[in-house]
């Protein structure tokens, strides 16, 4: 009979075995074998019943698509490119605050922060919607709430988010545009009114006609799609009509309803523009724009791998900007005599915004002449306006409205051929774009005369009727009374400048005067703060 073992003998057997070099090479063999049928086991399983693992079948998995993959450096870029454009905002707050009368520099202040707050939350819950998801050639029908998007937008590689956040920022500068040229007299209950139907309404839905994925304007020239014989479509970089002029001819429709401020004595009449009460400001705010710019121009490739293509844009950005400084500079002294710093504003600003259509597809060249003539335009709108007796406190309506067009329809002059369209991880110059002036014909140039007097036309039609409507209920415009006393004490119970403004008494100890002085100095500057009419 066999006697078995004990467990603690077994254990020293296998103790004094180990110590053996035979046994030891026979136990690394067996630990070996039994480790590498565990693994194949483990590979069978994961094969065979995946879910018994932990993992999911491979079959299961879904085809990988080219929305779905995120190009970092994209997205990136476009993201810096957002906050560049978002910092506009500072520039306009302070080209509207600048230009305006100090007493109703509060009021500047509260529109361009309360519309950006509007504005966010209007493109969150369907302007993005309306303006850059599916549907038909005039609005989009997907994505409201931000709901059921896909990791990036479209086949540009950059992550649905960013690509909502720099349009986003878009359109807040087509709301804040349209604020410009009523100024002084909105009350702000309208003004909260009027900047819903904006940045809800009138600029994603008009804005996609040309930039959503299936816009009639962007599909325009193509086989099924409208004016196919044309042969091409309507097209706008960075928003020359879509922002600039939307927002302009919004501003035009906000300024005829409104009318002038009180006491604003046009040339016709023996009088002139109500003067603006802090020209730094003004100026300050105009470099800023035109810093922000640099995000709103090369960053609508949406591609940092477009290497040329964004030094390009911001090339020409650069050009036309300078040269439309200039050249309003000087057609306005034609005028006056002097050497207006206002219109030296205005001017490279109109340059920015008709470069902002053309500026993937023109030369260094092109952008200086296109810039140049902006900076002319801007001075006629603005000797326009004033014959035909419109209100419009920081030339909003001749910057981005009128120069708007100039820019879109010059894409038509001055396309110089070798440019086709920005890519994610290159450009494609396949089937660049050639106008007037280059032996293009003018193909390109009726696309752009009828995407812009569609956009145009469209939108002061919406926009006159939504400000009739508002005017209608009073809103639009503040009381006699109100205007007269100031927007900021009347509608926000405060001055911009309380210490050295309303009260002589609390000046700085380092501005004091003579009591005599102060007093005659004091009842100088409420005359001049109140309108001509109340002199």
């Amino acid at each position: 009979m066999t006697h078995s073992l004990s467990i603690s003998n077994k254990l020293s057997r296998l103790r004094a075995r180990m110590k053996e070099a035979e046994w030891q090479k026979y136990g690394a063999l067996l630990l070996t074998g039994k480790l590498t049928g565990l693994l194949l086991l483990a590979l069978v399983m994961i094969f065979v019943n995946p879910s018994l693992m932990g993992f999911r079948a491979l079959a299961a998995d879904p085809v990988l698509k080219g929305n779905d993959i995120v190009n970092p450096i994209n997205t990136v870029w476009t993201l810096l490119a957002a906050f560049l454009v978002f910092g506009m905002q500072v520039g306009f707050t302070m080209l509207e605050a600048g230009f305006c009368r100090s007493r109703e520099t509060v009021n500047v202040l509260m529109e361009c922060i309360v519309d950006t707050c509007l504005c966010g939350l209007l493109f969150y819950a369907f302007g993005f919607a309306f303006m850059f998801s599916h549907g038909n050639g005039f609005i989009g029908f997907h994505w409201f709430f931000l709901q059921g998007a896909p990791a990036t937008y479209e086949t540009s590689g950059v992550a649905f988010l960013a690509f909502w956040l720099f349009q986003f920022a878009f359109a807040d500068t087509c709301s804040t545009i349209t604020s410009g040229a009523m100024i002084g007299r909105t009350g702000f209950v309208g003004d909260l009114i009027y900047s819903v139907a904006v940045s809800g309404f009138i600029y994603p839905i008009i804005g996609h006609w040309a930039w959503g994925p299936d816009g009639f304007l962007a599909t325009m020239g193509s086989a099924g799609n409208f004016l196919p014989g044309l042969g091409t479509s309507f097209h706008d970089f960075a928003g020359s009509t879509v922002v600039h002029t939307i927002g302009g001819f919004v501003a035009l429709a906000g300024a005829i309803v409104l009318g002038p401020r009180l006491g604003r004595k046009f040339k016709r009449d023996g009088g002139g523009p109500m003067l603006p009460h802090d020209l730094t400001i003004a100026a300050s705010g105009g470099l800023l724009l035109w810093f922000g710019w640099y995000g709103f121009n090369p960053g609508s490739t949406l591609s940092a791998m477009d290497f040329e293509g964004i030094g390009r844009v911001a090339a020409n950005t650069t050009l036309a900007a300078c040269a439309a400084g200039l050249s309003a500079m000087a057609f306005a002294y034609i005028f006056s005599k002097k050497w207006d710093v206002s219109f030296t504003v205005n001017g490279f600003l109109a340059g920015l915004v008709a470069i902002t259509c053309p500026c993937y597809w023109v030369s260094p060249a092109g952008s200086v002449i296109l810039g140049a003539v902006a900076g002319v335009i801007v001075v006629l709108g603005v000797e326009a306006l004033e014959w035909l007796r419109i209100d419009d406190p920081i030339g909003a309506v001749p910057v981005h409205g009128i120069c708007g067009i100039w820019g879109t329809v010059s894409l038509g002059l001055f396309a110089c051929g070798q440019y086709g369209a920005t890519g994610p991880l290159s450009p494609d110059n396949s089937a660049p774009l050639r106008g007037l002036f280059y032996g293009g014909g003018t193909t390109v140039l009726v696309a752009q005369l009828i995407g812009s007097a569609i956009v145009t036309l469209s939108t002061f039609g919406v926009a006159l009727a939504v400000m009739y409507a508002v005017n209608a209920f009073g809103i639009l415009r503040v009381s006699e009374q109100g205007e007269l006393e100031g927007l900021d004490l009347h509608e926000h119970g405060i001055s911009a400048y309380p210490e050295y403004v309303i009260s002589s008494v609390v000046m700085p100890a380092a501005l004091s005067i003579p009591r005599e002085a102060s007093s005659l100095r004091t009842a100088a500057h409420t005359r001049a703060d109140l309108p001509e009419a109340a002199h």
